[in-house]
């Protein structure tokens, strides 16, 4: 199979002839059809993961059809079409015996743990827990931008946040997951903020329906939805993941607001001092959310195939796999204002 492999940290990848997968008896290998490009990626290419082990192949936004199904596989064959959650379940270990298979303690992640899907092909183990079904009505490249960005938003908002019509939400990032969560809420009927440093993503979160704009460049955030909504957002989600923006976030809340962490935070920014004084005396709510185990998946599906949730308008560019190499290598400096999504074939 075709590859696009790094051999080094921060050094640039390269498309290459690489060994098939093999496919253990509980596993399923998925021809990749489509793949996203997501910041997490940049991550494990800078070197900020741990899991992720040289040589790699990064890319854990998939979605294909399973070309082949090992002896143990129940609910898969050949020609289905799939994707999966970033985080999948051993289907076993406690939270998986809860259905939280996000939160596995025995987690792969395919582009982490595992080489990824900028590859022609790769092996997903225990399928029957964690692949998801795709209606024939959702494109391969839509449904690869659900995996990670989009699903993890939809269960921030509606699960963990649990979000209502009518409340406020503040969204700092207007990146892949910050988008999502703009057009999420405004689905549920929530009045959204967003901020950002970005114009070309602000007005990008204004046609998803974003009413209050904010670069944080020449206004101070916090303050502006503190009084633009009357005391503070009843949600406020940390898209980005920065010192910054996780205490801006938590400064936007209303009293028992609920702050959302959705970014991650490595590196430099993997321990952020938290206004602790004001998260007591305010009593506010501070959630983490990791992604959506796939046995969740069938709500948000349902509501993109009835067109509450059109996440195909997320879509910014589509590359080859030649091209989305050395897009990666770039995902520090934010380009783009939508999800690039690599195709195959």
């Amino acid at each position: 199979m075709q590859a696009a492999v790094f051999d080094a940290y921060q050094s640039a990848l390269h498309v290459r002839s690489a060994p098939d997968p093999i496919c253990p008896d509980d596993a399923v290998i998925i021809q990749v059809a489509a793949c996203g490009i997501c910041r997490s990626d940049w991550h494990g290419w800078m070197g900020h993961d741990s899991d992720v082990q040289l040589p790699h192949v990064p890319g854990h936004e998939l979605a294909g059809t399973v070309a082949e199904a090992g002896m143990d596989v129940n609910d898969w064959m050949a020609g289905d079409r799939v994707t999966v959650p970033f985080c999948c379940g051993c289907g076993i270990c406690p939270p998986c015996a809860q259905g939280q298979t996000h939160i596995c303690d025995n987690y792969t992640q395919p582009g982490f743990t595992q080489w990824g899907a900028f590859a022609e092909y790769v092996v997903i183990r225990h399928a029957d827990v964690n692949l998801v079904r795709i209606p024939e009505s959702v494109e391969f490249s839509t449904a690869a931008s659900l995996g990670c960005r989009f699903a993890t938003s939809y269960r921030a908002m509606v699960d963990q946040a649990r979000i209502q019509p009518g409340e406020t939400v503040a969204i700092y990032g207007c990146g892949g997951v910050g988008l999502s969560a703009v057009m999420i809420a405004v689905s549920f009927g929530a009045r959204v903020a967003v901020v950002d440093l970005d114009d070309r993503r602000l007005q990008r979160a204004q046609e998803l329906g974003a009413e209050l704009i904010i670069n944080a460049a020449v206004t101070t955030p916090s303050a502006a939805i503190r009084e633009a909504t009357n005391g503070g957002a009843d949600i406020s989600m940390d898209a980005l993941g920065s010192a910054q923006t996780c205490r801006n976030s938590l400064q936007s809340l209303r009293k028992q607001g609920r702050h959302v962490q959705v970014g991650l935070m490595l590196g430099d920014e993997s321990a952020p001092a938290i206004p602790m004084g004001e998260v007591i005396g305010r009593e506010l709510q501070l959630l983490g959310s990791h992604g959506m185990p796939a046995a969740a998946y069938s709500a948000m599906l349902q509501r993109i195939e009835q067109q509450k949730l059109d996440p195909a308008r997320l879509i910014g560019d589509r590359v080859t796999l030649s091209e989305g190499a050395e897009q990666l290598t770039r995902m520090g400096e934010f380009p783009g204002s939508g999800v690039t999504i690599i195709e195959f074939g």
